[in-house]
C-alpha cells in the first residue's frame, strides 16, 4: 500500500508556470506506475499524464502535450507535474495516483489503486 500526498498547486495569471509535486511513503514507490489527473466540479476525473515505476515511459493527454511535463525521482519516492503555459482551462483540482501496473504509463483512472487528495490550481486570464 502507499499513501500520496500532492503539493504545488496555487493560482497563476495565464502563461505562468507551475510544478506540482506527490510524495508517495513506503519503500516500494518504484514499482508502482504513477499518474495526475485532473477534475471539475461536477465533471468526470481525466487523465492528464502518466508514467513508468522506472520513469522510462511517459503518457501525455493531447490537451497538455508539449506544455506538461510528468517526471519521478524513485530515490526521493516523488513524482512531478511540470506546467507550463497555463491556461483558464487548466484549472482544476489535481490529484496523484498509483497503479500496481508498473511496466507502463497507465492512461485510464480504473488502473490506479490508490489516490492522493488533490490539490487545487487556478489559473487566472
Amino acid at each position: 500500500q502507499v499513501q500520496l500526498v500532492e503539493s504545488g498547486g496555487g493560482s497563476v495569471q495565464a502563461g505562468d508556470s507551475l510544478r506540482l509535486s506527490c510524495a508517495g511513503s513506503g519503500r516500494t514507490f518504484s514499482t508502482y506506475a504513477m499518474g495526475w489527473f485532473r477534475q471539475a466540479p461536477g465533471k468526470e476525473r481525466e487523465f492528464v499524464a502518466g508514467i513508468s515505476g522506472s520513469g522510462g515511459i511517459t503518457k501525455h493527454a493531447d490537451s497538455v502535450k508539449g506544455r506538461f511535463t510528468i517526471s519521478r525521482d524513485n530515490a526521493k519516492n516523488t513524482m512531478y507535474l511540470e506546467m507550463n503555459s497555463l491556461k483558464p482551462e487548466d484549472t482544476d483540482v489535481y490529484y496523484c495516483a498509483a497503479s500496481r501496473f508498473s511496466w507502463d504509463a497507465r492512461g485510464s483512472r480504473n488502473d490506479y489503486d490508490y489516490w492522493g487528495q488533490g490539490t487545487q490550481v487556478t489559473v487566472s486570464s
